[in-house]
This record gives C-alpha cells, structure tokens and sequence, in this order.
C-alpha cells in the first residue's frame, strides 16, 4: 500500500541520514513500523511472513550498521511464526465444545460426519439432555488459512508486536532494578563514555543508599563521558574522570567495570563503542569482573564474522582533527596525487567473549556461554539470514 511504503521510505531515511541513532530507538521505531504494516496487510501467515522480510531488507540497507533493526525484524517474524500453529494440510475436523465456549479435543479415534449427523436424528437431545454440561458436537473447517479466525490471528500477532514495544520500553527500569545485586557499599566502578542504561543502572543503585564512587573514562574522540561524568554529578555521585589512555593505570583500583554496548553477537561477544576492548583487556589482566549492560533487543542472532555483519562505521574525521587543521596536508597535487594525510576514525570495537563476564539485561543475568539458548528462544531458525530477494 502506498501509505505504508511511505512510512517504510520516510523511516529509511532517517536510518540513512543518521537521525535516529541508538540501538533503542532504532529497536522502537522499527517495532511501532512494522505493528502499522501488519495492521494493513492480508492475515495469512505466509504474507506477514513476505511483507516483514521485505520491509526489513529496505531498513537494513539503509543502515547496516544498527544491527538492532535485524534483530526486532526477526522477533517479529518469530512472532508470526509462533502464532502459526495449525496443520498444513486443509480438510474437515469435528471438535466438541463444551457451554463455556472451550474446544475440547476429541480422542484419536476417527468420527465421521456422518456419525454425528446420523446420532442427532436417531437420538434427538432431550430437555433434560440440553440442561446437562454436555459438550456440544462443532465443525470446523479448516482450509489453507492456518488460523481458526483471521481477526483472531492478526490480533495475536499485533499483541505479540505490543509486548515487544513495551519491553524495549522498560528494558531501563528492569535493568536497573538488578543494580543492588552487583553494586556493594563502598565500591569503585569504572565504565567509558556515555550509556543511558548504565546511568539509570548507577542511578538506581544511588537511590537504594548505596555509596560507591564511579570512574568515567572520557570516550575520546566524541568525549560523552563528559556528559555522563556531568549527569553523574547531578545526582551526587562522586565521579573522577580520567582519559582513556590512562585505563590500565587506574584499573587496580576498580571493583567492577560496567559498560553498554551497541549490539551482542551469537557468540557472546559483544560490539562496543571504541577503547571498550582496551578496557576489556585491562580488566581480564587485573581480574575485574566486566559486566555488560543492556536489553535483549541488542542481541543480534548473527556471528562477527557473518557478511551481513559491519563490525565499524567510520565516522567524520572532523570529530579528530577540524578541517583547518590538516587541509594543507590534502593537497593532490604534491607527488603521486594522494593525500599526505588521511585522519581514520572508527565508531566501534569488537570485545570477544572470553573478555565478558556478565550480560545483564531486562530477564536477569547470564553468561556469555548462554547467548546461544536466549538465541533460540527469540528467534527462529528460518530468519537468522535474511536472504535478498533476487534481482529482477
């Protein structure tokens, strides 16, 4: 339909231009998308099916990089599945339902049409019969629409679409109601740059009487842990902040590093926001627990080394240096033609997963040698990849 493309073209082009950023966000506004596009579309499970893949293929193209759009396209997709539970095969079948409206199954045992039909003419239900709770003989025919009401199905699956809404809603308070299970009295916790999970996380340990200081390494080259350090101080937490390069240095006197992350892979490694691995690093040699916040929207079903996976987005090189600073060095001229300076500025690291100790997300805590099963249970097999449609 021509106003659901336009919604799909308008939040694609957002995703292109980089003005919706952040894994939760992105989560949210691809999840309300696709609830509007089920909302319009036919109610057979195989053309949910069709259409979400579709319209997924369109967001990610558009930015590869937030992986957190694959990952709400597959939950769906697993919801749609999950609300597909009827046999393949079309035909007839007789149930029996009982006068609160419940189907009950019939045993194994075959019963004919014509059995029933040839039991109500024999032996015409008295009135005494009628006011007994007995089970009330019901046909139901049962054809290539896989569901017994098509309003039903479309209803399951929007509500399904609904929980999932609401959890990316609520990941944060869920997150941080764990926060007085791993923050003691008196620690030091060290994390890098800027997480909102992680500052409502420190937030509500700071409201449930804990003390406990927090260094923040600054988060070069954006610098954000100046931001969190700043936020921090406006709830009185006492916070230092150090450079990133002096991590290892300081990281002795941690208790426990908290960070969040961009997205976790299949293998329990997670991508992070650049100098995370450093801090992951230092913090496997000193033996300080390094614990990942953030919500299971994040998990991504998909291994570091899968195609469809952009470990980096280079970002502007202006975040490093200003243009006036080096453009005497991009003169094209000088020698071969190749600029005599290039300015590299990754967005992101990867951190493997013998590097993490904990993921803590909205559900409770696991080890990184757990992905694998919160991977089966949101999403299925047949929508890890999702395949291009072939050109035409």
């Amino acid at each position: 339909m021509a106003e659901v493309q336009a919604l799909v073209n308008e939040l694609a082009t957002k995703l292109r231009k980089r003005k919706v950023e952040g894994s939760r966000e992105t989560a949210r506004l691809t999840a309300e998308l696709l609830r509007t596009v089920i909302s319009q579309q036919r109610v057979t499970s195989a053309a949910l099916v069709e259409v979400v893949r579709d319209v997924g293929q369109q967001l990610i193209a558009a930015n590869p990089v937030e992986l957190a759009v694959g990952n709400i396209v597959r939950r769906v997709l697993r919801i749609i599945r999950d609300g597909d539970l009827s046999p393949e095969v079309g035909g007839l079948t007789l149930v029996s339902q009982g006068d609160d409206g419940d189907i009950v199954e019939e045993d194994d045992k075959p019963f004919l049409l014509s059995d029933a039909i040839s039991q109500t003419i024999l032996h015409p239900p008295s009135l005494v019969a009628q006011l007994e709770s007995k089970p009330n003989l019901v046909c139901h025919f049962e054809g290539k629409d896989k569901t017994p009401s098509s309003w039903q199905f479309k209803h399951q699956i929007i509500e399904g679409v609904n929980d999932l809404i609401e959890d990316i809603n609520t990941c944060h308070e869920l997150i941080a109601d764990q926060s007085l299970e791993l923050i003691h009295q008196n620690e030091v916790i060290l994390t890098l740059g800027h997480s909102r999970t992680v500052k409502k996380f420190l937030y509500a340990a700071k409201e449930k009487k804990r003390s406990f200081q927090v260094y923040v390494a600054e988060g070069a080259p954006k610098h954000l842990g100046h931001v969190l350090a700043n936020e921090l101080t406006e709830k009185h937490l006492q916070t230092t902040v150090i450079p990133d390069s002096s991590v290892f240095a300081m990281i002795s006197r941690v208790n426990m590093v908290i960070v969040g992350v961009h997205a976790v892979m299949a293998n329990g490694g997670v991508i992070a926001p650049v100098g995370m691995n450093m801090v992951a690093l230092a913090a496997k040699r000193h033996a300080v627990p390094f614990v990942v916040v953030g919500g299971t929207h994040k998990l991504c079903p998909l291994f570091p080394n899968n195609p469809e996976v952009l470990l980096n987005d280079m970002r502007c090189p202006s975040e490093l240096l200003s243009f006036g600073d080096f453009s005497d060095c991009m003169d094209f001229s000088v020698g071969s033609g190749a600029a005599l300076l290039h300015v590299v500025n990754p967005a992101f690291d990867y951190v493997p997963p013998e590097l993490v100790s904990l993921f803590v997300t909205e559900i409770g805590g696991y080890h990184p040698s757990y992905i694998y099963r919160l991977i089966s249970d949101y999403y299925s097999a047949d929508d890890i990849v999702l395949q291009q449609k072939p050109a035409s």
